[in-house]
């Protein structure tokens, strides 16, 4: 099947003024979009893959029958793909909060204030371009980290709950080289904890 970019259940202006507009309709529409479509190019080249789900086919990685060249494209947009989509949900200004997940994070880090700590120290010394992530991991349990450029948690056997984009193309129009201001701006527009 193809992918298709998903629609915002927003407009670009939503989250102002902690991300602005401008910076929204890039990334969504320029950005996200991009990965739709290189995501999609690799994957016409092996139908067999197609039908699978992207998430499965980041799972398994290492044992996928593919051109290295192909398998680093499908790598960084099929990434790039399903951790902006989860960027979006995660920030919807009608979404609600995760009672449950909020009880867990702080079973899990001592607090929600640790746990936005540890995140955010993720987020702001991620060298070069990355994410920083809550994911349930393989045993089901919470944990926080980093990846690089657009890998994602599913990778690693893990399902990502919570994702910041650090990419410079996330905040560099309204924030300049300011990325611990994004970071701690960010958090005013999670609606999810």
């Amino acid at each position: 099947f193809m992918y298709t970019l998903p629609e915002l259940s927003y407009g670009y202006d939503a989250l102002e003024p902690y991300v602005d507009a401008k910076t929204m309709e890039i990334h969504h529409s320029k950005h996200h979009q991009g990965y739709t479509n290189k995501l999609n190019a690799v994957l016409e080249k092996y139908p067999a893959l197609a039908e699978t789900p992207i998430e499965e086919l980041l799972g398994k990685m290492d044992s996928l029958e593919m051109d290295a060249a192909d398998k680093m494209s499908l790598r960084n947009n099929g990434g790039g793909f399903v951790n902006h989509r989860l960027f979006w949900e995660v920030m919807d200004p009608a979404g609600a909060k995760n009672e449950a997940l909020a009880n867990e994070i702080v079973e899990t880090f001592g607090s929600m204030e640790s746990f936005k700590e540890l995140f955010s120290k993720n987020a702001k010394t991620q060298f070069g371009s990355g994410w920083s992530w809550l994911v349930r991991n393989g045993e089901g349990k919470l944990e926080a980290y980093g990846t690089a450029n657009q890998d994602s948690p599913y990778m690693l056997g893990a399902t990502p709950i919570l994702g910041l984009d650090v990419w410079e193309h996330a905040y560099y129009l309204q924030y300049q080289n300011k990325r611990g201001d994004y970071v701690e701006n960010w958090w005013k527009v999670v609606r999810v904890i």
